[in-house]
């Protein structure tokens, strides 16, 4: 009995300093998938005590009113990036990627859509501006005395609000407005680091690299458009003149990544980026009892799983029917999360679904294949469970997301403009299962990203509390967001080196000809 209690007694005194006594931490969210794992880190956080207030705005799609673990403040606003501006933009999308050639297509998502891409962070722009307006507000804020503001910065109101109260920042991160996280802070060597929309690997020829390069400059331009005309001004009214939007986006304490190197090719990182790729996946729950008896219906055959992730519920009638009718060619049962009419094609083995427990599929004995869009969550989601996934890119990042999982043997990626030509959605459907070596990959990456001394979810509570606990993690950020472009990439030390040399290759000169000519002096007086 004595043994036991010293035994208790250690393990106290080990785990002791790291105890955090429950933080008051504000939320400045995002909305869709991007809240859906915001959703997840808030619930892990108050599981570990501590209290959260999520500052939103009145009209908002996915962020609802006070749950058992957070409580809402709600900004009135005129706008904000609702249900209608989504699932507009989505829809006009969907239709230049069917219908356009792939240069088409791409110039109009690069550079086509910046004015859009500015509208949206307008709206944004405006909902920060209410807050900052507000004086009861932002009294009401500092009383609070939060510990930190954890912020998705793939908008930048967050970013602005926390500065002003003076509070640490943490970001739940994978995109920093327009371009991905990691190209803003780490060093990101164009030769090998693909950015996203090039559709290029870390293996890349000459013309990828050119492409890559176009790309980059791209997104840099839009970046710096959208700071400039939306975020800058707002920090030169409220924070002064001297605040520089491009440092605050940098200064954050510490960066939770929403991806690992089992998803993303290896590339140089910085100390205060947390990589929690994963962090919401879990082990699979029983199924709901008309899910399980569908599954086990499916004998011998196995389960297909079809979902194009949060914002895309429906499809255009003739790509809806074409995708049931390929299912019901097939000797699988199928569960279609869809929305959207019934396809008239639609086979007795396909299940229509408003919502399903997707995690819970995934990891079912039955379940043999992913039909998905390529986002990060749905990925990481069919990582964890070893499910190889046919991919239906959308917009955005999901091709790129793809394009990992095919590089690695455990997909097969069929875009929109070619999904319903020459039955190629149901010839990659059988290519997949019929092949075990995209099942054997995936769950290759499965055991990889299993093979961890802590789960993702852990290790990003574990951080936010670290900050909260030391107020901020100034010893891991770099100070090279401090510093202008031309230090940080070294042209004033390149310049004073070559002008250094030139002036001592000029003195060399300068001396040999002097000697020369004392020579020449020196033979005529002989002569």
């Amino acid at each position: 009995m004595r043994l036991s209690c010293c035994s208790i007694a250690l393990l106290l005194f080990i785990f002791l300093p790291r105890v955090c006594q429950g933080g008051n931490i504000l939320v400045f969210p995002a909305e869709g998938s991007h809240w859906v794992n915001m959703d997840i880190l808030m619930r892990g956080l108050h599981s570990q005590g501590h209290n959260l207030t999520i500052v939103r705005p009145s009209k908002t799609w996915y962020v609802k009113d006070d749950a058992s673990y957070y409580n809402t403040i709600s900004v009135p606003v005129e706008r904000s990036l609702d249900k209608d501006f989504i699932t507009g933009l989505i829809d006009e999308v969907m239709e230049y990627e069917r219908g356009s050639l792939p240069l088409v297509s791409f110039l109009y998502m690069s550079v086509g859509m910046i004015g859009t891409f500015l509208e949206a962070h307008k709206t944004v722009g405006e909902f920060t501006t209410a807050i900052l307006d507000n004086q009861d507000l932002m009294r009401r804020l500092n009383d609070s005395k939060f510990d930190l503001m954890l912020t998705d910065p793939c908008w930048g109101g967050g970013i602005i609000v926390a500065k002003y109260l003076n509070l640490p920042l943490v970001y739940n991160v994978r995109w920093i407005i327009a371009i991905e996280g990691h190209m803003t802070i780490a060093p990101t060597p164009l030769s090998y680091i693909p950015i996203t929309g090039t559709g290029n690997s870390n293996k890349m020829t000459f013309f990828q690299r050119v492409k890559n390069m176009i790309v980059f400059l791209i997104g840099y331009v839009q970046h710096n458009l959208v700071v400039k005309k939306i975020y800058q001004k707002i920090c030169d009214k409220y924070l002064g003149p001297d605040s520089d939007m491009h440092h605050l986006l940098l200064s954050a304490d510490l960066w939770l990544m929403r991806v690992d190197f089992v998803f993303e090719f290896p590339r140089p990182t910085m100390p205060n980026i947390i990589y929690m790729g994963g962090f919401q996946c879990k082990p699979a729950k029983p199924l709901p009892s008309h899910l399980q008896d569908f599954v086990q219906s499916s004998g011998e055959y196995g389960v297909i799983l079809m979902s194009l992730g949060t914002f895309v519920s429906e499809l255009p009638t003739d790509l809806a029917d074409m995708i049931a009718a390929a299912f019901a060619k097939l000797p699988q049962k199928v569960i279609w999360r869809y929305n959207g009419a019934r396809p008239s094609t639609l086979g007795n083995n396909t299940l229509l679904l408003n919502w399903m427990p997707q995690n819970d599929l995934l990891g079912h004995p039955k379940m043999k294949l992913f039909v998905a869009h390529g986002g990060t969550n749905g990925v990481q989601e069919a990582i964890y469970h070893g499910v190889p996934v046919v991919g239906i890119p959308m917009f955005f990042d999901q091709h790129d997301n793809l394009l990992r999982l095919t590089e690695r043997g455990a997909a097969v990626v069929v875009t929109l403009a070619l999904l319903d030509k020459d039955d190629n959605f149901l010839k990659a459907i059988k290519e997949v299962l019929a092949n075990p070596a995209y099942r054997n990959n995936m769950q290759k990456l499965s055991r990889l990203h299993r093979d961890q001394p802590i789960p993702p979810l852990d290790n990003a509570l574990f951080w936010i509390e670290f900050v909260i606990r030391h107020k901020g993690a100034a010893h891991l950020k770099t100070e090279s967001y401090k510093m202008p472009w031309y230090a940080y990439y070294s042209v004033d030390v390149y310049l004073f080196l070559a002008g250094a040399l030139l002036a001592l290759i000029l003195i060399v000169f300068v001396v040999i000809r002097c000697l020369c000519s004392a020579l020449c002096r020196i033979k005529v007086k002989r002569e």
